[in-house]
């Protein structure tokens, strides 16, 4: 399959090249904030300051015209043979984990680029990604944080088994996102409510962009390997 992409509006260059794709998928997130694996990315501070919690939800479905070969061969491909969708944002760490660079958004007036450690699990009818680890680059402020917030995100990504004889097929990418951070010295003086309400508009705004985005290279392809293209090669270029 192919690897995913992940990103907001904001193009951001990786320290060789830039974001994130996954096969498959890359990206589900559980459809319930209980499916996130707490242990994604957890880090202690102060246990005084204040905290915030962001969470935000998406599915995306599109519909797929089965080729020769079809989708469910595709989405049973093991993770070993998974095309990097976008070589600009995604790297390939071993069979199963890729490292995705997310696109350059803003948090208030500060500059974040998260950096994702992601691992492919492969399911009967497609993948799930989960989130290993979470390194923010950007604003110095942003930096600071990287000792002070745990994050999870579950991306499931999957194709209708009921209708795997049907010339049309759906696919569907499932995804959450959670973060919880340690509020800033800076912002303590901003209701945490305010604080929450952006944060979670942010990621919603990040799964708005991504998911139709990577979903158009996941199709694009199913559509190469099904009339025979084996290379694998990365379909993006690192630009929405």
């Amino acid at each position: 399959m192919a690897l995913m992409s992940s990103a907001t509006s904001f193009r951001y260059r990786n320290p060789r090249l830039s974001t994130t794709s996954v096969p498959h998928a890359l990206l589900n997130l559980a459809s319930s904030s209980d499916d996130i694996p707490r242990s994604s990315v957890r880090i202690t501070a102060d246990s005084s300051a204040p905290k915030a919690r962001f969470i935000a939800r998406r599915k995306e479905s599109l519909s797929v015209k089965q080729l020769q070969r079809p989708l469910m061969e595709y989405m049973s491909l093991p993770a070993s043979q998974y095309s990097v969708l976008d070589a600009e944002r995604i790297e390939r760490v071993d069979d199963s984990t890729f490292r995705c660079y997310v696109y350059r958004f803003k948090f208030f007036a500060f500059e974040v680029c998260p950096v994702l450690l992601v691992r492919v699990e492969e399911q009967p009818d497609g993948c799930c990604i989960k989130l290993l680890s979470c390194k923010l680059e950007g604003s110095p402020i942003a930096v600071a944080q990287n000792d002070k917030f745990d994050a999870s995100m579950v991306n499931k990504i999957s194709y209708d088994s009921n209708r795997r004889d049907s010339a049309l097929q759906q696919l569907t990418s499932d995804a959450v996102i959670e973060v919880n951070i340690k509020i800033p010295f800076a912002f303590r003086a901003i209701p945490v409510q305010a604080i929450e309400s952006t944060g979670a508009q942010v990621l919603d705004q990040i799964l708005r962009i991504m998911l139709p985005r990577f979903m158009a290279q996941l199709v694009k392809d199913y559509q190469a390997w099904a009339s025979g293209d084996t290379s694998r090669q990365p379909l993006g270029t690192g630009q929405i």
